[in-house]
């Protein structure tokens, strides 16, 4: 996502290059590339428009520092800008009442269902949360074994009435039983349409009426641009939602939802999903999004989600057995499970700085790791535990039990002693970090 908005506002600061001083004069190119790349983005054209004159007025006669080039200046103020475009900062899901209710809105198609699974599981893993899904969408049988399967897999119970065409009803009943169970939050997954009509409108504004949600989330597929402003608006007239969800943000999306819908709404957007896995939720921050789609990377997110697959003891024993050099194929493949929970590798790789642009045209397929597991898994229980013992005619025997050639096993056999060498070095305080001294970097 924001591959080509990030390419197009690297080279409108790049026009600034070699001036002193920002000025009414060299600005106005830049500008002019910033709102023109912000449109082909599909941000809403009086937002671009608003958003660059409210960067003309804090750029303009700014003086820069001798250890600050132009460009660098404008990319602050453009950074900070998009940030307080987006929302300034994040929002946090309100859960009040016993239960509280969250009620999802939003059009057919638009990934409301995925989502009820995504934030039940998001509420009960990382808040502690008894949820009860309830399935309130009586038009698609689908969505509701869509919703069952859902539940299945994150071990959260799906409330149904097989035969109630009421979902007011459904809904008032879900809480109910809801309080019987202890269940101290509800997720409302409702019915949506092709397109906004007067029928639906009536029926979620009933709902909202009958449950009194703490929090309504209005689901929107990003990948629809500025057709997702449009609707969000319409929403949000009759139904007065209380913040805004954006689905699909791993397909060919441009971003201009993402961008523009704080501003047309005046409601902030509190959660962003991309993919299918249920742990595919982030809470949306507006300065980290802002950091991504100005090529900065998001370090604090890739932080965040390598913390929650932290295990201090099993840390404390890798570490160990790296400094006694006794890291193993075991060890490795444990690694590797690990960085599969973090989630989707490009998008990891993404929040590294400079990685994005780096890999703007590499394909990363989510199975990458697929050949190296079934490397590791055509080996003995010994031959994982004592990789030195692996000889020529063991590598053989490997080769042709996981389906890969000889060259691809001591390709792997090679990568592993090398991967093992550096965390040994990193385990034993081999490898120094510079540190920052007079004039520059010092070791």
């Amino acid at each position: 996502m924001f591959e080509n908005l990030t390419d197009k506002l690297e080279r409108s600061f790049k026009i600034l290059k070699g001036e002193g001083r920002i000025t009414e004069i060299n600005v106005a190119e830049t500008l002019k590339e910033i709102r023109r790349a912000l449109i082909d983005a599909d941000v809403n054209y009086k937002v671009a428009k608003s958003f660059t004159d409210e960067v003309k007025q804090k750029a303009l006669g700014q003086d820069v520092l001798k250890s600050v080039k132009p460009g660098q200046m404008m990319t602050k103020i453009v950074r900070d800008e998009l940030a307080q475009l987006m929302g300034g900062t994040a929002t946090d899901i309100k859960l009040e009442g016993n239960p509280a209710v969250i009620l999802i809105a939003g059009l057919q198609g638009s990934g409301k269902t995925t989502f009820s699974g995504k934030l039940a599981s998001m509420l009960k893993s990382k808040k502690g949360r008894q949820v009860l899904l309830v399935a309130g969408d009586v038009y698609r049988p689908a969505a509701i074994d869509q919703l069952k399967v859902l539940g299945g897999q994150i071990g959260v119970e799906v409330y149904t009435e097989e035969g109630n065409q009421n979902p007011v009803e459904i809904a008032e009943n879900a809480i109910k039983y809801a309080r019987q169970k202890s269940y101290n939050t509800v997720i409302v997954d409702t019915a949506g349409r092709l397109a906004v009509d007067e029928a639906m409108m009536v029926e979620i504004t009933a709902i909202k009426a009958a449950v009194n949600p703490s929090e309504t989330l209005f689901v929107v597929d990003s990948m629809t641009g500025q057709d997702a402003v449009n609707t969000a608006k319409e929403f949000n007239d009759r139904l007065d939602f209380d913040g805004v969800v954006l689905t699909k943000l791993d397909g060919d999306t441009r971003g201009g939802a993402a961008i523009s819908i704080r501003s047309v709404v005046n409601k902030p957007l509190k959660f962003i999903s991309s993919g299918e896995k249920m742990d595919a939720l982030q809470v949306f921050h507006p300065e980290r999004m802002a950091d991504r789609i100005l090529g900065m990377g998001d370090v604090v997110s890739l932080v965040e989600r390598a913390q929650e697959q932290y295990d201090e003891e099993a840390t404390r024993k890798l570490k160990k057995k790296l400094v006694k050099d006794q890291f193993n194929f075991n060890d490795f493949i444990e690694q590797i499970n690990q960085i599969k929970k973090m989630g989707n590798l490009k998008d990891i790789a993404s929040m590294i700085p400079g990685m994005g642009k780096m890999l703007k045209d590499v394909d990363i397929p989510d199975d990458a790791f697929k050949q190296t597991e079934a490397i590791i898994s055509s080996m003995t229980p010994a031959e994982r535990e004592k990789p030195e013992i692996i000889n020529a005619k063991r590598r053989e025997r490997i080769a042709k039990g996981s389906g890969t050639t000889l060259a691809d096993v001591n390709r792997l056999m090679k990568q592993f002693e090398e991967t093992r060498k550096m965390m040994k070095m990193v385990a034993g305080g081999g490898i120094k970090m510079p540190r920052m001294g007079r004039g520059g970097f010092r070791r």
